[in-house]
């Protein structure tokens, strides 16, 4: 599918501002489009919105069809009379330019257990029938999550398949009887999804009334401790003990020498195919009701998967697996019809992997930052690109555009001295400019590269454990000239209106 030209920003909203330990849902998400606007930008793309898990990876969501909780709006519970003044002083400890994960959920979860028992306290006001109403139309996936999270809480938080078997093999009696157990506990659950979603979805009218597009991300995988893998444990790969036998990754690249072992567990794609790609339909469908397009994160795995088994320690020795091709976007097309999806095609790239996206007219991706390694026939450099994909800067596992200037080799600095025409002084507004300026349909920049920051702001470093994902930038750091100065890029290059533009 064709997009229009235009461009956009890639921030995760736990970058954001705002007092209590992370961005969220708020008024901080609501200035930043404004922002948006202002800076001429059309599109907001963002990491996916579930739960976090090992590591606070946003690729680790406990639901493949749940919200992140710590991304609620604590001061709209306010409002409702949810929460008291005096119960959202933020602590001492919150960094305003960094996430501390364990921080922010305790506090963040303390305060929505709050908000949710006051919340059902009183069951006379009209918040109760939106919630209902929330309950009946999620129950397809809602039910599992809820139960799923008060039996990981009732079992402190140790994986499914260590779980009594009654549980974990889901024997219809017990899960009756712990439900009735447990039904403050699955409340509680179900309130917060609402409050999520809730507030999603009015950020995204606000921002769609504005102009801006909102596109999101969604992991080709879940993980295994889910409400997903544990609800429907026939269509992943996993044996008799309820563990994994086979695990996801990829093979040592540009990235890692020992190559990525993410861990979650492969899907049984012939039990899929028997249910006519139901669960990957119904996750589709979902996902498009959130955004207005979305990314889908290693779309490689469709046509071959680097397949791990769950004892290596690590992902280089593997082996590449038959994805389901054609056969499963065929049944979702027939379902769903053309749908607004972006493909992340980086990293080993072959044959089949070019007919899916052709067959189904996907746009893919470059990176800008991987443009200069070879000769002027690399596939990343702008003079090889077509309309139908977008180009990115960098993205959220690469460095920063400086940091990873000052690191590049020196073939690579001179390269893209001279095919950008630049004395690397503000290598990220060239490459900004470049992206901007290609035939790419979509040029999307991080908010670090037009903030000009070094590698202490990187969002993600690939195949390390610790101090990912915890960037956040604070209203300081923007200046006026920053967003006069992408707004005139994306005007000359008619990727949004000319109106203000001075010539």
């Amino acid at each position: 599918m064709r997009f229009p030209r235009n461009s956009g920003i890639l921030l995760h909203p736990t970058s954001l501002p705002g007092p209590y330990g992370s961005g969220d849902f708020g008024a901080a998400a609501y200035h930043f489009v404004d922002w948006l606007v202002t800076a001429g930008q059309k599109m907001w793309q963002i990491l996916p919105l579930g739960g976090t898990g090992p590591g606070n990876s946003p690729y680790m969501s406990c639901s493949a069809f749940s919200g992140n909780l710590l991304l609620i709006d604590l001061n709209e519970l306010s409002e409702f009379g949810w929460l008291a003044e005096g119960d959202l002083i933020p602590l001492a400890d919150f960094n305003p330019h960094k996430v501390d994960f364990s921080l922010v959920h305790q506090y963040r979860m303390t305060k929505l257990r709050l908000a949710a028992n006051r919340f059902f306290s009183d069951r006379q006001h009209h918040h109760i029938t939106e919630f209902e109403t929330f309950c009946t139309a999620e129950q397809s996936w809602l039910e599992n999550y809820a139960l799923f999270m008060a039996l990981a809480e009732k079992f402190n938080w140790q994986d499914w398949g260590r779980w009594p078997p009654a549980f974990a093999h889901r024997d219809a009696a017990a899960l009756l009887q712990v439900s009735i157990e447990q039904a403050d506990e699955i409340g509680f659950w179900r309130f917060c999804q609402w409050c999520f979603f809730r507030q999603w979805r009015k950020l995204k009218r606000y921002a769609n009334a504005r102009g801006i597009r909102i596109i999101g991300d969604m992991p080709i995988f879940v993980a295994y401790q889910s409400a997903d893998v544990w609800s429907h444990q026939p269509l992943f790969e996993l044996g008799e003990d309820n563990q994994a036998t086979v695990v996801a990754g990829v093979p040592p690249d540009y990235f890692s020498e020992t190559g990525q072992r993410w861990g979650n567990p492969l899907f049984r794609w012939a039990a899929h195919e028997l249910e006519n790609y139901a669960w990957w339909i119904e996750r589709i469908r979902k996902t498009i009701e959130m955004f207005d397009i979305v990314r889908i994160d290693h779309f490689r795995g469709f046509a071959g998967y680097w397949e791990i088994q769950a004892s290596e320690p690590n992902a280089i020795k593997g082996r590449w697996m038959p994805g389901p091709g054609e056969k499963l976007f065929n049944a979702i097309r027939n379902k769903l019809g053309r749908l607004p999806i972006i493909a992340e095609d980086l990293g080993v790239i072959t044959p089949d992997v070019v007919a899916l996206l052709k067959k189904f007219e996907l746009p893919g991706m470059r990176v800008l930052q991987f443009a200069f390694g070879g000769n002027t026939d690399n596939p990343y450099l702008p003079h090889n690109f077509i309309n139908n994909m977008v180009v990115y800067v960098g993205t959220h596992d690469n460095d920063t555009t400086i940091g990873w200037f000052n690191s590049a080799s020196e073939h690579e600095r001179t390269f893209a001295g001279k095919y950008l025409r630049t004395d690397g002084k503000e290598i990220n507004w060239d490459l900004i400019h470049a992206a901007s300026q290609s035939v790419a349909d979509i040029a999307i920049y991080t908010m670090q590269d037009v903030l000009g920051l070094g590698s202490e702001h990187r969002m993600n470093l690939p195949g390390s454990s610790g101090g990912n994902w915890e960037w956040r930038f604070g209203w300081d750091q923007l200046e006026a000239q920053q967003a006069e100065k992408l707004y005139e890029i994306t005007a000359l290059h008619g990727r949004c209106e000319a109106d203000r533009l001075k010539i």
